[in-house]
C-alpha cells in the first residue's frame, strides 16, 4: 500500500524524468497519494503545471526543487520545499548548470566510447538526446537497446537477471558517471551553503536528500552539513533500508529538523521505484504535523 505523501519525484523537466507534471499528478491520484511535491533537478519549471493538475484532482501540492551542490568535495542533493518557484535565481541556476552539462555531454560520450563502445550522437537521439544533453541514464538506455552490444560484458550486470538489473539505467549511471567513476565529469555546482541560502531566501526549507546514498559511510559529516544551513532531512527514501531510515530519523530529531519522505520516482530510469514507496514509519498524521510545523501546509 503506497504511503499517501510523496515529496520527492521527477518530471520531464529533469533530464532523467519520464512523465509530464500532469501525468505525475494522475499517477499520484491512482496510487492514493493526497500530498505531493515534484522536485526536479535544478529546475522549478514543473511547479505551476503540477499544482494546476493536482488541484483539479484534489491533491495537495507543495512547491519543490532538488539542487545539485557540493560539500567538502562530495556531491550532494538539496531539496527545497515551499519555495517561491518563480524567483529569477532558479532560472539563472538552471541555465548555468544546463550549459555546463551540454558541454560535458561531449566529454561523457567520449569517455563512454573509451570503455569499448562506438556510440554516435545519432544513436542517442531516439532516447531523448536531440538537444545534445546526454545523461548517464540516457546513454545506458541507448547501450542496452543497441544490438551491437547484446553480449558486451560491461552491460551484463544491467540485463534481466543481472545483479544491477533492478534499476538498470540509474545503476549504470551510479557505476560509471557518478563522482569518482570512470566517466565522471565535474560540474561547477554551488556549495551546499549557497544552495541552502538560495532556498531560504526564496522562502523555502532546505532538506538533505537521501543522505544514506550520497554520504555513504561518511555519516560523521552530518552535523557539519546541518551547520551549513540545512533545516531538514529526507529520512525515508527508496534508497534507505530500515536501519538507515532509523539512523537519519534519529539524527534529524536530535537537531530539530524537518523530517520528510520521498520515493525519488523517475519512471523508466528507476523501474523498481514506485510512488509512495519509501518505507515511512511515521503515520500520515505525524508527517503532516512535520510539514505544518515548518509552515509548508
Amino acid at each position: 500500500m503506497p504511503y499517501p505523501l510523496d515529496l520527492h519525484m521527477h518530471s520531464q523537466y529533469s533530464d532523467d524524468g519520464e512523465f509530464s507534471p500532469a501525468q505525475l499528478a494522475e499517477q499520484c491520484q491512482a496510487a492514493g497519494i493526497t500530498l505531493m511535491a515534484v522536485t526536479d533537478h535544478n529546475s522549478t519549471r514543473a511547479v505551476d503545471e503540477t499544482q494546476e493538475a493536482a488541484q483539479t484532482l484534489g491533491i495537495q501540492c507543495i512547491s519543490g526543487v532538488e539542487l545539485d551542490c557540493r560539500f567538502q568535495g562530495i556531491d550532494l542533493h538539496l531539496l527545497g520545499y515551499g519555495i517561491r518557484h518563480g524567483a529569477d535565481i532558479f532560472r539563472v541556476l538552471e541555465e548555468h548548470i544546463l550549459s555546463q552539462e551540454k558541454t560535458s555531454s561531449e566529454q561523457k560520450l567520449a569517455l563512454t566510447n573509451a570503455l569499448g563502445f562506438h556510440l554516435s550522437h545519432q544513436d542517442l537521439i531516439p532516447y531523448g538526446g536531440q538537444d545534445g544533453l546526454y545523461s548517464g541514464e540516457l546513454i545506458a538506455e541507448a547501450l542496452l537497446h543497441d544490438p551491437r552490444y547484446q553480449e558486451h560484458p560491461l552491460l551484463a550486470p544491467y540485463r534481466p537477471g543481472g545483479p544491477r538489473s533492478d534499476n538498470p539505467y540509474v545503476n549504470f549511471y551510479w557505476d560509471y558517471y557518478a563522482q569518482g567513476k570512470p566517466c565522471y565529469i565535474e560540474i561547477d555546482f554551488p556549495s551546499l551553503a549557497d544552495a541552502a541560502r538560495v532556498i531560504k531566501e526564496t522562502g523555502g526549507i532546505p532538506v538533505l536528500a537521501h543522505p544514506g546514498n550520497n554520504l555513504r559511510e561518511r555519516y560523521e559529516l552530518f552535523d557539519s552539513i546541518i551547520a551549513a544551513g540545512v533545516e531538514g532531512v529526507e529520512a525515508f527514501s527508496s534508497y534507505h533500508d530500515a536501519a538507515t531510515a532509523r539512523h537519519f530519523l534519529g539524527a534529524g530529531r536530535r537537531h530539530g529538523l524537518l523530517i520528510t519522505c520521498g520515493s525519488d520516482y523517475h519512471g523508466k530510469t528507476k523501474p523498481s521505484v514506485h510512488l509512495g514507496e519509501m518505507g515511512c514509519t511515521l503515520s500520515p498524521i505525524e508527517m503532516e504535523e512535520e510539514l505544518r510545523r515548518f509552515g509548508l501546509i
